[in-house]
C-alpha cells in the first residue's frame, strides 16, 4: 500500500507540474505586448507589405523559413506554424536584430493570417503587432 500512495503522489505531483508549466506559458502569451504599425521603423511596415504580397524578399534563403519559438515567448503552436522575416536596418550589412514572425493562423497563410509579432532584439522580446 505504501507503493501505491509514493506512486500516486509522484503522478499527481507531474501532473501539477505541467499544469504549473502550461498555465506560465498561457500566461506569458497573454501578456505579451502590442504595438501599432505606425509606431515600428518604417522598415517594418514595408517588411509586412512584402510577406502580405509574397515577396520577393531580401533574404530569400532566410526569409520565410521555420520559426521555432524554442525561447516559447510567443503562443505555443504546432512546429512550423511559426515564419521569420528579416526587417533591414539601415546601415547594417547583415541581416540585423530585427525581425517581423508570422504565424500561419486559420488560413494557414502567413499572408493572410493577420498574426504578426515583431522583435528589435532578436528574439529576446515581441509585439503583436495591431493594425
Amino acid at each position: 500500500m505504501p507503493k501505491v500512495i509514493a506512486f500516486l503522489r509522484l503522478v499527481l505531483l507531474v501532473l501539477l507540474a505541467g499544469g504549473l508549466s502550461g498555465f506560465a506559458q498561457a500566461r506569458a502569451a497573454r501578456d505579451l505586448q502590442s504595438v501599432t504599425l505606425d509606431a515600428l521603423p518604417p522598415e517594418a511596415a514595408h517588411t509586412l507589405h512584402l510577406i502580405r504580397q509574397g515577396g520577393p524578399f531580401p533574404y530569400p534563403r532566410k526569409d520565410g523559413s521555420s520559426f521555432g519559438n524554442f525561447e516559447k515567448r510567443l503562443p505555443l503552436q504546432p512546429r512550423g506554424y511559426y515564419r521569420e522575416y528579416t526587417v533591414p536596418t539601415p546601415g547594417r550589412q547583415d541581416r540585423g536584430a530585427r525581425r517581423i514572425i508570422a504565424g500561419t493562423g486559420r488560413s494557414g497563410d502567413v499572408a493572410t493570417s493577420g498574426e504578426y509579432y515583431y522583435t528589435d532584439d532578436h528574439y529576446l522580446s515581441f509585439r503583436r503587432i495591431r493594425e
